[in-house]
């Protein structure tokens, strides 16, 4: 059922596909640890019981829900820009490459952790395979590890996928229009995050 979950695209798919187009094989796997960091910190923040408290709380669940959407429309409003500006640029120099790997962590980690309804994730799937009389944080953790292990893996596989066929992405036609399909995709996710009720 995780594989399921984790395969399904979302804004993070949308998020690594864009990075990956845009920055090489290094911007997609830097996009996806961001992202993986993001699953550690929920993991952490649910074993500890603050994710009930967001959960429960309708406006600190808010002040996430506005938060991430805000961010998600702006990552996607960026990439739009991007085409508009000047397309998809490859820079050489070393200090811009690495900046520009900072940003794809910081992406990604953003991206995930500001989702609220990951946390919400967190708080009704996996208390479903807890083992009654066991030790609760213990078994949380370990499903939550796992969880992103199992992410980290599927990401790393989708990264080297769309490097594999880099002759044909390099085309500027094609990269205008995934980048194009990537930005209206993080716009989408945002405004639906934004008008998605709480649960």
């Amino acid at each position: 059922m995780s594989i399921v979950l984790i395969i399904l695209p979302g804004p993070d798919t949308g998020l690594v596909t864009q990075n990956t187009i845009a920055q090489g094989r290094r911007g997609g796997v830097q996009t996806a640890l961001g992202s993986i960091s993001g699953v550690i910190i929920h993991t952490l923040v649910a074993v500890v019981g603050l994710s009930a408290i967001i959960v429960k709380s309708a406006f600190l669940f808010s002040i996430f829900k506005y938060v991430g959407a805000f961010y998600l429309i702006y990552l996607g409003i960026m990439s739009l820009w991007a085409i508009k500006k000047k397309g998809i640029a490859i820079e050489d120099n070393k200090s811009e490459k690495k900046n520009a790997s900072l940003s794809a962590f910081r992406q990604g980690f953003l991206t995930n952790v500001l989702n609220p309804k990951v946390a919400v994730f967190f708080l009704t799937f996996l208390p479903q395979f807890l083992e009654p009389g066991s030790n609760t944080f213990l078994q949380f953790l370990i499903m939550g590890l796992t969880y992103a292990a199992l992410t980290l893996i599927w990401f790393l596989m989708y990264v080297y996928l769309i490097h594999s066929i880099n002759v044909w992405m390099k085309k500027p036609s094609v990269q205008r229009a995934i980048q194009g399909i990537s930005g209206i995709v993080l716009l989408s996710f945002g405004i639906k995050l934004a008008l998605e009720r709480r649960p």
